[in-house]
């Protein structure tokens, strides 16, 4: 049997953080046993779905890198094909027309509302001939739930669970107007799609019941069900942009690594023993639904952002460098080929400083920086008459060197401080003010290495002119 697994987002907003999980976990299940995993956009609600959300949706998964196989899906193109099953149905005896006015069913939900409970309809039309329906009511179409037995799910996560069939009422698969409902279409396209593994949010665990009964009335083989515990904050409540967790492409925009994400969205209710970092090719090899948890993931920021950080060292430096050259030059900086060879060299200094992208093209933005530096107000601070004569000394130490290197220029550096007995500090914090325009930076004498000669004697002379 070739494994096929499914994801199946509503267009109607942004890819949240849940819902790119999901899809995570059944790109890996598939990916793990050589399968297909497929994408279909569940977009019936024609009111509110919408191309952008669509389009945020699939450039969300490609940044993440988890490929589907074929072209997706749209569910709002199968209706055709939904309201023949329903036809099935209705032929068989499995279903059957309602012609309950509005005012009754305001009638029940009003009742469910003053009894605490949830809308149940109450079979009315369940053995009624169509002869006697009211006149102008187009009917709505109603599964015939089974009113003896259990319907059981033995479901991978949440372990075998049984419902007895008269607690399920006979619900809507044919709206009035006839668009098929939500129950209908994920249980024929599901079938259709040869989906062998739905694998989801546990908030869709109650619709299992439901959607099996349509499998088993029809014939059709049931799929293997695994229902996922949803993601809280970390303060246990059901999670919420207040906790940080935004949609998939706010941390594109933030500076997040797509590996680095994947890493952090399987750990979201998965674990292998210990393993933290966990690379997509170990993933592929190890993932598997009984390591999935029953109890609800927490978010943690911080997590996610001790994992980018681990992978972002692991960038080559060249690759880091021209990616970062790309970003500055998107903020209006000007590209220089220059400039990448300058941050290549900087790299190693850099990335071990920096959580996302967009901190480390923070701290790397005074290397191609154009002359003069604008100074922010601790820098200028630093930049005193006292200070500026002390450069002027430096500098000319600095012109005399033979050779251009960190090492080289540290031993100069400390030399000239000794014979003035001066403290380090207050020789490499004008020094730095003056090369970076702040007073935190990777080590002075490293800057002064990547800078250069020229770039250096330059900038130092900007401030003590």
């Amino acid at each position: 049997m070739t494994v096929v697994t499914r994801f199946a987002p509503s267009p109607t907003g942004i890819l949240h953080i849940g819902g790119a999980r999901t899809a995570l976990f059944n790109w890996l299940y598939a990916r793990g046993r050589e399968g297909r995993f497929l994408l279909r956009v569940e977009d019936t609600d024609r009111a509110r779905s919408t191309r952008e959300a669509t389009r945020a949706i699939l450039d969300g998964l490609s940044w993440l890198e988890l490929g589907w196989d074929g072209e997706p899906v749209f569910q709002s193109s199968r209706s055709e094909r939904h309201r023949e099953i329903a036809d099935t149905l209705l032929r068989t005896g499995h279903a059957y027309r309602c012609y309950c006015t509005p005012e009754e069913l305001a009638a029940m939900r009003a009742q469910a509302t003053a009894e605490k409970r949830a809308m149940w309809y109450d079979g009315r039309w369940r053995d009624r001939d169509p002869a006697d329906a009211p006149a102008g009511i187009a009917p709505t179409v109603r599964i015939r739930t089974p009113v003896t037995g259990d319907t059981i799910i033995a479901d991978s996560v949440q372990g075998t669970v049984n419902v007895a069939n008269q607690e399920v009422d006979d619900f809507v698969i044919l709206r009035a107007d006839g668009t098929p409902t939500y129950m209908l279409s994920v249980v024929v396209d599901d079938h259709d799609m040869e989906v062998t593994h739905v694998i989801r949010g546990d908030d869709h665990f109650t619709n299992a019941f439901r959607q099996c009964q349509i499998y088993d009335l029809l014939g059709w083989t049931r799929p293997a069900f695994a229902h996922i515990p949803l993601i809280h904050g970390a303060d246990g409540k059901k999670l919420s942009k207040r906790h940080g967790a935004l949609g998939v492409d706010h941390y594109r925009e933030a500076g997040y690594l797509p590996a680095a994400l994947r890493n952090y969205l399987l750990r979201l209710g998965w674990a292998r023993g210990d393993e933290e970092v966990i690379r997509t090719e170990d993933a592929i090899r190890w993932f598997d639904l009984d390591g999935v948890g029953q109890s609800a993931a927490r978010f943690d920021l911080k997590r996610l952002d001790h994992l980018n950080s681990v992978y972002l060292r692991d960038i080559d430096d060249a690759d880091l460098a021209t990616e970062l050259s790309a970003r500055l030059s998107a903020e209006g900086l000007p590209g220089d080929p220059e400039h990448v060879v300058r941050l290549t060299r900087a790299m190693p200094d850099l990335k071990v400083r920096a959580r996302t992208l967009n901190e480390l093209a923070t701290i790397a933005r005074f290397y191609v920086l154009p002359r003069p530096l604008a100074l922010d107000s601790k820098a200028e601070r630093q930049l005193d008459p006292a200070a500026q004569a002390l450069l002027r000394d430096v500098s000319e130490i600095l012109a005399a060197a033979d050779a251009w290197s960190s090492d080289g220029l540290e031993t100069r550096v400390r030399e000239y401080a000794s014979r003035t007995d001066t403290k380090l500090g207050k020789v490499a914090q004008p020094l730095r003010a003056a090369l970076t325009g702040a007073t935190t930076s990777p080590p002075i004498f490293s800057v002064m290495d990547v800078l250069g000669r020229a770039e250096t004697l330059g900038r130092i002379g900007d401030v003590i002119d």
